[in-house]
């Protein structure tokens, strides 16, 4: 009995002495590892707030040159991309029924100018007549009846000459306009640029009675405008003079920079002439500005990536937007700062002031000091595989200024 009793006690002790083991490995040796955190350093960078749109270049001038009379077109002197100046020929169109016409008005003028030679000499006969009966009259000579005759025959002479010579100011209106619609039939180019369209073939026939057909379109490729299509939610936002840039589809590292000219008052979709408003699911306004095309890199009708600088800072500390956490009253943020000499150290809370704010990178106006790692994310485990989750809620997160998803490549101003 004895010997059960001592078996039970070593037995219980030993089982004893594992629990208190395992026990103070679990509390001691066994600590959980602190999670990992994601840190980027605060930095010197550029930071800008835009407002992103969509853009289409067309030339800074452009003209669509028509025909103003009708007829074939027997000559087209111009061809697809040529550089042409004022006055030079771009197309004739048949002329034979602006010719006839000319003859005409000039035939007519020449027969009312002989009516004007014939009144001129009938005038002066009357003029002399009734210089002779009025002396006459004086005289005692001759007959008031004599007298009245002469003058009411000067008279209606004179009327007819002043008809005539009317008729001749009619008549040679005619000539000149019958002049002008020949020369109509000689298009001539009213501006310096390249030909950018053809919309008439040589020996196609055109009717200005109808419509004003265009002939060829000419464009000044030297300077283009942008047209970038702004949505109402930031329109309020942009002014004139503000600093833009864009990218094309074909050079998207290239950026060129200019200066917002003008916004179109009325939307894009604008009718003056529909008597009903047409409603959509999105309004835009045009915003233009101009660009300088030396090289002519820049084509009509290309897109255009457009980014309107709303703010802009160079050369600033700048920590991620995601390393912000919620904004308090006075407008500072809370942010997580690391130590990282000691991965083990809880973060250290800190309240950052920030001034531009584009999505991506914050602007630090005061709360830390370049080089402090700041926590943008917590990484945590699950069974074989890891994943990341963000630790904050940072404002503006995910887009470029105003402008929607995604932002502009970087770069300054």
């Amino acid at each position: 009995m004895w010997y059960k009793n001592k078996r039970f006690l070593t037995i219980g002790g030993i089982v004893a002495i594992l629990l208190v083991a395992l026990l103070i490995w679990l509390l001691v040796f066994n600590k959980p590892k602190p999670p990992e955190l994601v840190t980027q350093p605060a930095a010197m960078g550029n930071v800008e707030k835009t407002v992103l749109a969509s853009g289409t270049l067309e030339p800074f001038k452009q003209v669509s040159v028509g025909a103003q009379v009708s007829g074939q077109v027997t000559k087209l002197a111009v061809a697809l991309g040529d550089t042409v100046h004022t006055g030079d020929l771009i197309a004739e169109i048949d002329s034979q029924t602006q010719k006839n016409s000319l003859q005409t008005a000039q035939a007519q003028l020449a027969n009312i100018e002989a009516q004007q030679a014939s009144a001129q000499a009938t005038l002066a006969q009357a003029q002399s007549n009734f210089t002779r009966q009025q002396t006459l009259y004086q005289a005692d000579a001759g007959s008031q009846a004599d007298y009245e005759t002469a003058l009411a025959t000067l008279k209606s002479a004179q009327g007819s000459l002043a008809a005539l010579n009317a008729q001749i100011r009619s008549a040679r209106v005619s000539v000149n306009t019958a002049n002008v619609n020949l020369g109509y039939t000689r298009i001539l180019a009213p501006i310096d640029g390249t030909v950018i369209a053809i919309v008439t073939k040589e020996g196609q026939t055109v009717n200005a009675n109808q419509s004003a057909p265009t002939i060829v379109g000419l464009g000044q490729l030297d300077k283009m405008t942008i047209k970038a299509e702004v949505s109402e939610a930031d329109v309020a936002n942009i002014k004139p003079g503000m600093a833009v840039y864009f990218t094309t589809l074909g050079d998207p590292d290239k950026k060129y920079y200019a200066t917002l000219r003008s916004i179109e008052p009325a939307p894009t979709t604008f009718d003056p002439d529909s008597t009903t408003t047409t409603s959509s699911s999105a309004v835009y306004y045009y915003a233009l500005f101009d660009v300088d095309n030396p090289d002519g890199a820049l084509r009509t009708s290309m897109t255009a990536q457009v980014y309107i600088v709303l703010q802009g800072a160079k050369n600033v500390l700048t920590i991620p937007s995601a390393a912000l956490g919620r904004k308090d009253r006075d407008g500072n943020y809370m942010v997580m700062v690391a130590d990282p000499k000691d991965a083990h150290k809880r973060p250290e809370p800190r309240k950052v002031k920030v001034g531009i704010n584009d999505g991506t990178n914050a602007q630090v106006l005061s709360g830390i000091k370049a080089g402090e790692q700041v926590v943008v994310a917590q990484a945590t485990s699950a069974g074989s595989g890891s994943s990341s989750s963000s630790s904050r809620s940072g404002g503006n997160r995910g887009a470029r200024g105003m402008g929607g998803p995604g932002g502009p490549p970087p770069g300054g101003l």
